[in-house]
This record gives C-alpha cells, sequence and structure tokens, in this order.
C-alpha cells in the first residue's frame, strides 16, 4: 500500500514529525466498514421521539421499552434508545465487513458471538475499550429499504445558470436525516484508547491534534476514519478526546445540503429547542455544521458536505484551539465547549479534581494547563 502526504491545502496545515503516532496499526485483527448505530437509555422514549422527530428522523421500531431512530438511506437504525432510570450515553455499535470477521474478532477478544434481538437480526460482539467504555460489532443485520428524501436544491453559480424561471423556497421543514456520521468521545486514557481502536477494529487517524506547546508529549484528540482500502471513507467516524472523565462528547447526522440544514435548524428553533453552536464549516472533515441540544442535553450534529477519504492518507497534525475549530461562523460558544455554567460544567469541574488526584490516567497537571488554554483560545 501505498501512501503520500498532501497536508497542505487539504486537510491539515502540516504532517507528521519523526517518531510521532503513525496513526494506523500494522496489523489489525479486523477493519470495521462503519458505524452501525449508537445507543443511549432514556426515562421518557415518548419525549425522545419528539425531539428526534424535530430533528429529522423516523421512527423504525418502538415498543414500551425501545425506539429505534432512522435515517432516509437504506440500512439499519442510526439510534437506538431504551428504557433507563437515567439518561445517558451507552456506546456505539461498529458494522464488521461480515461474519468471518467477527468470528475473528471474537476469537481475538476471548469473547462469544451472540445472537441479536429479532428486531435488529444478526450477530454481535460486545467488548469494552481500555476508558472501560461499552464497544459493540455486529454483522447481519437487517436492511431497512430507503425512504424518501429531501433533494439538493439546484443553484445557479457564477455564470451557469441551473435554474431559470423557477425561485428557491426551501420549506422550513425539520432536516431529514440521511445517515449517522460519526461519535465523538472523552476519555481518561486517550492513547491506550486511541491504539486500541487503531489495532482491534483497524480504524485509522485522518488528523491529530494536540495542546499548544506540548506537541512533543503526544496528540490530544484524533479524527479517526474506517480503512476501506480504495473506497473513500467519512473524514471521521470516531473522533476522541482526552479530558477528565470517559463520556459522550457529541453524534453527527448527515442532512442534504446547507439549505435542509439552515430551515431545519429554523424550525428546531421555533420548536423550542436549543442551538449550542452553528452554522459554520469545521476545518478538520470540512463539515458545514449546526449543533443542538436535545431535551436530556445530548450534543446532536446537522452536516453536510463532509471530507471523504481513501486510505492513502496520512494523518495531519494541528494545535488544538477554539478559534481553530471553524473556517467560517461564529465563535464556539461556552454552551459547545463545555464551559457554560450548568449541570455539565460543574459534573466536568469534580472530575478533573479527581482526575489530577489519581495516577491511573493520562490526564495530568500540564494537560490541564493545555486544557485551559483551549478554552481561552
Amino acid at each position: 500500500m501505498s501512501t503520500h502526504h498532501t497536508h497542505n491545502d487539504v486537510h491539515s496545515e502540516q504532517g507528521a514529525r519523526a517518531g510521532e503516532h503513525p496513526g494506523r496499526a500494522k496489523n489489525p485483527v479486523i477493519k470495521v466498514r462503519d458505524l452501525a448505530w449508537l445507543e443511549f437509555e432514556k426515562p421518557d422514549l415518548d419525549r425522545a421521539e419528539v425531539f428526534a422527530r424535530a430533528f429529522g428522523f423516523a421512527t423504525s421500531f418502538k415498543d414500551r421499552d425501545e425506539l429505534h431512530l432512522r435515517g432516509t438511506f437504506a440500512g439499519g437504525p442510526a439510534v437506538i434508545v431504551r428504557r433507563g432510570a437515567r439518561s445517558r450515553f451507552t456506546g456505539p455499535a461498529f458494522l464488521a465487513a461480515d461474519d468471518a470477521d467477527l468470528l475473528r474478532l471474537a476469537g481475538h477478544l476471548d469473547v462469544a458471538v451472540a445472537p441479536l434481538p429479532e428486531n435488529l437480526g444478526g450477530l454481535v460482539v460486545d467488548t469494552r475499550d481500555p476508558s472501560g467504555a461499552r464497544v459493540r460489532v455486529v454483522t447481519g443485520c437487517h436492511q431497512l429499504p430507503a425512504l424518501p428524501g429531501q433533494t439538493p436544491l439546484v443553484h445557479n453559480v457564477g455564470a451557469g445558470v441551473a435554474r431559470a424561471n423557477a425561485t428557491q423556497r426551501p420549506p422550513r421543514e425539520p432536516a431529514k436525516v440521511e445517515r449517522l456520521g460519526h461519535v465523538v468521545l472523552q476519555t481518561t486514557r486517550y492513547r491506550q484508547a486511541l491504539d486500541w481502536y487503531l489495532e482491534t477494529l483497524g480504524l485509522i487517524v485522518s488528523d491529530f491534534m494536540y495542546y499548544e506547546g506540548q506537541r512533543s508529549r503526544g496528540p490530544t484528540m484524533s479524527f479517526i476514519r474506517c480503512d476501506r482500502g480504495s473506497e473513500p471513507a467519512d473524514h471521521h467516524t470516531l473522533a476522541m478526546t482526552l479530558g477528565p472523565r470517559t463520556r459522550y462528547v457529541h453524534s453527527a447526522y448527515q442532512v442534504s445540503d446547507l439549505d435542509a440544514l439552515a430551515a431545519g435548524g429554523e424550525f428546531l428553533k421555533d420548536a423550542g429547542y436549543q442551538r449550542s453552536w452553528g452554522i459554520g464549516r469545521h476545518i478538520q472533515g470540512s463539515q458545514i455544521f449546526d449543533y443542538w441540544r436535545d431535551d436530556d442535553g445530548f450534543l446532536v450534529e446537522h452536516f453536510t458536505d463532509g471530507d471523504m477519504f481513501d486510505n492513502t492518507l496520512e494523518p495531519g497534525w494541528a494545535p488544538m484551539t477554539a478559534s481553530g475549530l471553524a473556517q467560517w461562523g461564529p465563535p464556539a460558544s461556552a454552551d459547545f465547549m463545555g464551559i457554560r455554567p450548568g449541570r455539565e460544567s460543574l459534573a466536568e469541574a469534580r472530575s478533573i479534581l479527581c482526575a489530577l488526584r489519581r495516577s491511573d490516567n493520562e490526564f495530568d497537571l500540564p494537560r490541564l494547563r493545555g486544557l485551559l488554554k483551549v478554552a481561552n483560545s
């Protein structure tokens, strides 16, 4: 396999230096194809479904104890919500290439392959990453047929006239989710967890980020994609960042175009939901984004026009700054950065004190100083 460095004007300003993390494993156990779905628990499934519909999901299954949410593309559910005593993220499920890969993974981990419930079909291997977070790998699940989607608008660009004698009137309605794009997780054992995902699931890094002045200590965030060989994959399927506790950060769902994203945001605002940050365009991944909070405080993202990379691109390296999160758009909000006064920021502050007292994690005083610089950058 040949790789090449194309960081200038592509996805980062600089590549790796000698001796830095290569961003991929030489001989991974398997190579997962994609995220299958994300799993949550919530006490009120009816309320969860109301927000989900306003956000643009369709319901593919619901009973007293379980809610499955899907996009318009053919495939499985994007999100599974189970009834629980409290609201929490319970973990991602990744899609294995086939049954043989699932069996290989089960043998490597010394765990059993189990059948999934009939409403999902297929097989699953359950395990935990070095952070203690639950990870599922599945194959052979039922495939849902495609649903009608939102057709991207036809644009007149420059001197080209693609639309004559016709107006643009995008409806103010939910932006129909097409598919699950990625999940972002925070971990106290970032390097251990990163290596586990690369070595066990065959993921590869698109971009590393590091705290300014601390590059020699290694990265503190990575945007990680699936290795599909010459077939392009999302710039990141999983993103991981170092922090004082292991937790869900946000998840992202593709919509058809900017107009669907913007009009869908107006619909959410009119319905009384809270925009966290947006609209803007990211640097790493290039997505046009818009972030929202659901009723339980979970951060979810509409995105469109994200980068797609094959396996020939090596990781980019860039300093982590709040101002470096977007090419254009409003400044990153206090809510998005996790520093808005409230329950979540208090929990993060308590976890900082706990992490600094312990020696079994990677979050130490210099890393705290680096994190504070990011928040103030």
